[in-house]
């Protein structure tokens, strides 16, 4: 059996096989930053993107002038959210982007008093 040639749209390559995963990512595994960064949290570009840039950070930059999750550039980008998340992480270390980060439902008064709330001020 062969390998597909790399110009072949059905190759690995096209469809983010490791090959092409492991030169977006330089080889490197989860950064100790990860930990700030999950689905939800909101990253906003604070560079521009620069001509020397890998292009995928450059697309995280375009693509993030008002905010966006990581699961949404996950998905524009068609990548998986560890390479994702390791790509924010290296521009979070540049200062080119900012994240922020999601509400906690801690901080989130109880449903039921807000609605005993809501009613007391409507029998006013």
């Amino acid at each position: 059996m062969t390998p597909s040639p790399i110009n072949d749209p059905s190759s690995s390559w096209e469809q983010g096989g490791p090959e092409r995963l492991y030169v977006i990512t330089g080889g490197r595994g989860p950064s100790r930053r990860r930990a700030d960064v999950d689905l939800v949290t909101l990253v906003v570009a604070r560079a521009a993107a620069r001509p020397e840039m890998q292009p995928e950070h450059a697309a995280i930059l375009r693509m993030c002038h008002y905010p966006l999750s990581v699961a949404e550039i996950s998905a524009y980008l068609k990548l998986p959210f560890s390479v994702v998340t390791l790509l924010v992480s290296d521009l979070l270390s540049d200062a080119s982007v900012e994240v922020r980060a999601t509400v906690h439902t801690a901080g989130i008064p109880d449903r039921e008093l807000l609605e005993a709330v809501m009613y007391g001020l409507q029998k006013l």
